[in-house]
């Protein structure tokens, strides 16, 4: 049976108050349940206003003022791209599908590991780290190389913002 969805209220005063489960919470908390794949939805107490988008923003603007923050630099910079074109819907469905996009390859790219692995009797040290898996089938070869092709577009268009600049600034003179 599925969960019901999450009900926030957002207060005047910031307070956010889970109306399913009667209690007031944080930011961090609507996070965890998010996380644990839970729907969430956040209104307005006074006037039913969806808010959801708005929160779920900040939660990500706190996370990435952390200094060790481990959401990649490009993919917020394909946010704000979008955001610019927000009002254009093939825009938004381009977003979700690179997020998605990102999130397979990671999964399928990343060995699960286990922390007992590091402690057997007898084992032996790793002198060097191990190669990252090869992929085995032909839909993670695919991401793979998707992911590759991405990585290589997005240094296209970073090195080209740094010419544009250089020229921008050799071409002004006192």
């Amino acid at each position: 049976m599925p969960r019901k969805p999450v009900i926030i209220k957002k207060y005047e005063n910031r307070r956010l108050y889970d109306t399913t489960n009667s209690r007031y919470i944080n930011q961090d908390e609507i996070a965890l349940m998010i996380r644990e794949g839970r729907e969430v939805t956040v209104l307005d107490a006074a006037t039913g206003e969806d808010l959801t988008r708005l929160v779920l923003t900040q939660i990500i603007v706190e996370d990435a003022k952390d200094s060790d923050s481990k959401f990649p630099l490009d993919i917020l910079r394909q946010m704000v791209v979008a955001s610019g074109k927000a009002t254009q819907e093939n825009t938004l469905k381009y977003m979700k599908a690179v997020l998605d996009m990102y999130q397979n390859a990671y999964r399928a790219l990343t060995p699960p590991v286990s922390p007992f692995e590091f402690i057997q009797p007898g084992a032996r040290p790793v002198q060097s780290p191990p190669e990252p898996p090869k992929p085995s089938s032909e839909h993670e070869q695919e991401l793979q190389q998707r992911v590759e092709e991405l990585e290589a577009l997005v240094g296209k268009m970073a090195s080209g913002k740094k010419r544009a600049k250089t020229k921008r600034k050799s071409g002004r003179r006192s």
